[in-house]
């Protein structure tokens, strides 16, 4: 395939074969021609890791830099934060994605996701009893990350008997593969990719 396309461009003057570019086709019952920007399965291929592997990795590095810090309600900074603070503060520094502030705020961001469905960075919310509610980030394997009222940021499991009771919905701000891309951008503006 590389060869073909060092051929196409150093190739000079002639006539080339017509090629079926599966993207330049008209589509029944879409309008114009579709991209290959668009196309979810071009844009893993170009992916160092599976995106959820990538995402979650992502969030389990957050996760241990975070580790230690406290919850305080209102607080937004390591010497103390609460849940959607520490989601908002996550999202914004590992995949420059900046989600609002407050739970009722981030409860309407993306789209709904059932819980047999759920993917690492989604956001998973719960209604316990009291004024507030609840919100962490789905690692995967059953576990979201979190800043708990009695133990500050940790891990936890959404099968623990209090969270399953409690567990109220899940919303996905962006998909794995968008959130691995900008993921991607973020180590390279870095200078780590």
């Amino acid at each position: 395939m590389t060869l073909l396309l060092l051929t196409g461009c150093a190739g000079g003057g002639g006539t080339k074969a017509p090629v079926d570019d599966y993207f330049a086709r008209d589509m029944p019952g879409l309008p114009g021609q579709m991209s290959p920007v668009d196309n979810p399965v071009l844009e893993m291929r170009g992916l160092r890791h599976p995106p959820p592997a990538q995402v979650r990795q992502a969030l389990l590095d957050e996760h241990e830099r975070w580790l230690g810090t406290p919850y305080r309600l209102g607080g937004t900074t390591r010497r103390g934060i609460d849940c959607s603070a520490l989601v908002q503060r996550v999202f914004a520094e590992a995949f420059g994605l900046e989600l609002p502030r407050t739970t009722t705020q981030q409860v309407r961001e993306g789209e709904s996701v059932t819980r047999d469905a759920l993917q690492p960075g989604d956001l998973v919310f719960f209604q316990p009893p009291g004024y507030y509610h609840h919100v962490g980030i789905y690692v995967g394997q059953g576990r979201f990350l979190h800043a708990s009222t009695s133990r500050g940021v940790k891990i936890s499991s959404l099968d623990n008997r209090y969270w399953r009771h409690y567990y109220w919905q899940a919303r996905r701000p962006l998909d794995d593969v968008h959130l691995a891309r900008r993921l991607d951008d973020i180590q390279y503006d870095r200078g780590e990719g």
